[in-house]
């Protein structure tokens, strides 16, 4: 496999050779996006492209032209939709549409938070080619900043490793296999291009906040596979206020969470559906089978 400075564009040598694209969906969070493109300056693998699906938001083209590296490729595409509900499914369906039309045969997923270590690309790679004939969704660790980090420079992030808890973190030459597939989560995650066509992407029918990463996990099992959890392959998640339960999303929530039961016949995001029900912002209904908004309750703020 074929590593290291800017010259290297995600292309591995011999017969598991891979054409990596990145690709990252925003709204706003410009500073976020801004810190994500500059830590692939020191990324031992680049991308042969970073795809960038910008949701009602034509800043985006301003943050790439002053934030990509030198020798980066980027591409930019832009889509509208009604501004209160982000088309997440959309988008990154776009995105890898836009990847796949460039060449692309490995998909790597990363959320507008999240930082990538210099080696994620690298052992997403690894990781692909050690495990070629299982289908595998590959996710890496995700450590959470917090509000007040002191640094963001990605040479020095590793000092502030801490993996999210309710996911698996091998270590950094090691992958673990799992069939846990409601721990998929879409913040980084890498697939190949012939197994996210035969999956058929992210479900459209979900729109706005929660859902859309557990039904394609749900499909995604159907189809046979599981998640290979590759150590190293670390992103960092930088901060941004969010309530728990995310109450401002309440509406997406439980809209996407019927789209879910009607298709697979459970509930998901119990957690929050629970937490919103002892707010008294929802209750379910035995007879019908379904959560309904309570009628006397706003929601708070």
């Amino acid at each position: 496999m074929t590593t290291g400075p800017a010259s290297d564009h995600g292309i591995s040598d011999g017969p598991g050779s891979e054409t990596v694209a990145v690709i990252t969906i925003v709204s706003g969070r410009h500073r976020h996006l801004r810190r994500q493109l500059e830590a692939f300056e020191y990324s031992t693998v680049r991308p042969a492209v970073h795809v960038i699906v910008a949701m009602n938001d034509p800043g985006v083209d301003t943050v790439v032209t002053e934030s990509a590296p030198p020798g980066h490729p980027m591409r930019v595409v832009h889509i509208g939709d009604e501004p209160s509900t982000l088309p997440l499914a959309h988008a990154r369906n776009t995105g890898a549409r836009t990847a796949i039309e460039a060449g692309a045969t490995l998909l790597v997923f990363l959320d507008v938070d999240c930082i990538p270590g210099p080696v994620m690309i690298e052992r997403y790679l690894r990781s692909c080619a050690a495990t070629p004939e299982l289908r595998l969704l590959y996710c890496g660790p995700v450590t959470y900043l917090p509000h007040d980090q002191p640094t963001f420079d990605p040479r020095e992030l590793h000092r502030f490793l801490d993996p999210h808890p309710a996911r698996p973190a091998p270590g950094p030459c090691q992958t673990q296999l799992s069939s846990a597939m409601t721990l998929f989560w879409s913040l980084s995650f890498a697939v190949h291009v012939s197994d996210w066509l035969e999956i058929g992407g992210f479900h459209t029918g979900y729109r706005g906040y929660g859902g859309e990463d557990t039904d394609f996990a749900m499909c995604a099992a159907r189809n046979g596979f599981r998640i290979a959890w590759v150590g190293a392959a670390d992103a960092y998640h930088q901060y941004h206020p969010v309530s728990n339960p995310p109450v401002e999303h309440l509406e997406d929530i439980l809209r996407n969470a019927r789209t879910f039961h009607r298709r697979w016949g459970s509930w998901p995001m119990e957690g929050w559906l629970d937490g919103f029900a002892q707010m008294g912002l929802i209750r379910y209904d035995d007879t019908a089978d379904d959560w309904r908004r309570t009628a006397t309750e706003a929601l708070p703020g």
